[in-house]
């Protein structure tokens, strides 16, 4: 008796096709997504150009504020060469406040002796008893490292700066227009050969010492800045 072989329990099925094997299931693996950068805040970028231009807006509007609240100074002008005086479209001007020497005498001045001095100074200086055209100039009567709080009525603090030899106050230098310099230079030769002390400059001071100029007097002619 002859036992059938395991091929003929597979019916249909070609003899020489292969069974193909089932491959194990995978997950996919992502993309890479490319890398963003961090938004960089506005604030980094606004804050610094908001900050630099309320620097050059306060300036003009601190000027402007002296300006209009103010109090009326005449100061004393120190001799100065009027051809060096004016320079360009600018006139330098020095003052006799101006001078280390002058304020040592003063009470309170004996820190000046020290050259080497360098940060804020307040200067108070005092109405004269009669007004006069050409106005004169107010007296200085003393000196503070700081902002005096018990000035009389006719008197100003005006603040500036001891630098070595000098303190600077932010009045040394005036914008003049071209037209009139001529005028200006040779009044200024004129006056201070015969009255020096009618070559003058009005300024208004604030409560705080600040002060901006308003006017130049070479003799009895205003010239407004």
């Amino acid at each position: 008796m002859t036992h059938p072989s395991p091929r003929d329990f597979q019916p249909n099925l070609p003899v020489d096709v292969p069974i193909p094997l089932r491959q194990p299931a995978t997950t996919p693996r992502p993309l890479a997504q490319p890398s963003r950068a961090k938004p960089i805040g506005w604030w980094r970028l606004g804050l610094p150009l908001l900050f630099q231009s309320l620097l050059i807006v306060a300036v003009p509007a601190q000027d402007a504020f002296t300006y209009i609240t103010g109090r009326t100074v005449v100061l004393q002008t120190a001799p100065v060469d009027p051809y060096d005086m004016l320079r360009g479209y600018y006139q330098v001007l020095g003052y006799d406040v101006s001078n280390v020497d002058n304020l040592a005498t003063l009470p309170g001045g004996e820190m000046l002796k020290n050259r080497d001095l360098v940060g804020p100074i307040y200067v108070v200086l005092e109405e004269p008893a009669a007004a006069a055209t050409p106005p004169t100039a107010w007296v200085p009567v003393r000196v503070s490292p700081d902002r005096p709080t018990d000035l009389a009525d006719n008197q100003m603090a005006l603040r500036g700066r001891a630098e070595n030899w000098q303190v600077l106050y932010g009045l040394e230098t005036y914008y003049m227009p071209e037209d009139q310099r001529d005028s200006i230079n040779q009044a200024i030769s004129q006056l201070q050969s015969q009255q020096p002390q009618s070559f003058v400059v009005e300024v208004k001071i604030d409560g705080q010492g600040h002060a901006v100029p308003v006017s130049l007097w070479v003799g009895e002619t205003n010239y407004r800045f």
